[in-house]
């Protein structure tokens, strides 16, 4: 799958920027190649990239319609057609990360084939994948896991390559979600994975390594969240992590989506490493990744430290504090796989 650059990022109608993740994720990490925001009314995001229409950014020089929109059951709204009709017929391919094929949708297809234009659909890949045979495979792998879903686990990740390999390792990032996959070229949409198959989707996606190597595994979902802690099972055991970060989101009280409680950090550790030991029976933590975007800066600082005592690890907010202190603990735990 080849998705050009530069894009026009589609952001529809949706109504917070949660709901519009793929889109920030992809600005945040991949501004260079991202032209313009397309919104219709009612839009509650804003990636502060020009608002254009399909004209004006098929005029620029964008080659690729993204739909950057995050929904419960990843359908295709209707409200969302006409622009994506639009966009083919201006010349540009469509990428999305929805559970839906965009081809399913007749119209779609009919257009794409028309004019000649590639339907991206991020999170169906053809590769094949057999089960998890959760064997012992050479190489060092470090895995993040939440508290909740949308907490961090990708940005974490992402922050955790570039400091690694600032420090002298060896690393790279692992896609296991759509945004991740725009954003590194490559990877495995996991929760399209058909269930039997996610572990070994994630032994395929991070293979034998040499002994040194690591390979920084994003994380999907919470082995607390209701909806999605079958995904995040198979790929806790398909990672075989040796090191795992708990990534959280200190303001939330209930699980995005629905009415379960958060579970505390120390669940989270605790959880992690029994199910972890499955298929590694050495998983240790090795990090606490905090969200402090609604907290001030000293506020933020003093929860830090609090979490950071509490757990006896290095605690940071990845994007706003950096990742030394996590990547400092992985060489001190990690000596003859370190830098």
């Amino acid at each position: 799958m080849q998705i050009n650059p530069p894009y026009l990022m589609f952001l529809g109608d949706v109504p917070d920027k949660l709901a519009a993740k793929t889109a920030y994720g992809i600005v945040d990490w991949r501004r260079e190649w991202c032209l313009g925001q397309l919104r219709l009314p009612g839009c509650q995001a804003d990636l502060g990239l020009p608002d254009m229409t399909v004209a004006q950014a098929a005029g620029q020089g964008v080659k690729t319609l993204v739909l950057g929109i995050v929904n419960a059951g990843g359908v295709l709204n209707e409200s969302w057609v006409p622009a994506i009709l639009e966009a083919l017929e201006a010349g540009m391919d469509v990428a999305t990360g929805l559970h839906i094929r965009l081809g399913s949708d007749p119209r779609i297809a009919a257009a794409a084939a028309k004019h000649g234009r590639q339907l991206h659909d991020v999170r169906h890949s053809e590769q094949r994948f057999a089960t998890g045979k959760g064997t012992k495979r050479s190489g060092m792998r470090l895995l993040t896991v939440g508290t909740d879903c949308s907490v961090g686990k990708k940005y974490t990740a992402l922050a955790l390559e570039k400091g690694m390999r600032e420090r002298g390792f060896d690393a790279d990032f692992r896609a296991t979600g759509q945004t991740g996959v725009f954003i590194s070229g490559r990877g495995v949409a996991i929760d399209a994975v058909v269930a039997d198959f996610i572990s070994g989707a994630v032994e395929w996606i991070s293979p034998e390594a040499a002994p040194t190597h690591w390979d920084v595994v994003e994380g999907q979902g919470s082995l607390f969240h209701p909806s999605f802690a079958g995904v995040t099972m198979g790929l806790l055991h398909g990672a075989q992590p040796d090191a795992f970060v708990v990534c959280h989101e200190p303001t939330r009280t209930t699980m995005r989506g629905v009415k379960h409680p958060l579970p505390s950090i120390q669940e989270v550790i605790d959880l992690t490493i029994r199910c972890g030991q499955l298929t590694n029976p050495a998983i240790k933590p090795v990090g606490i990744a905090v969200n402090t975007q609604a907290l001030g800066e000293t506020e933020a600082r003093a929860y830090l430290d609090k979490v950071a005592a509490e757990h006896g690890l290095p605690a940071t907010d990845p994007i706003r504090f950096g990742v030394g202190s996590i990547v400092e603990r992985l060489e001190a735990e990690f000596p003859k796989a370190g830098a």
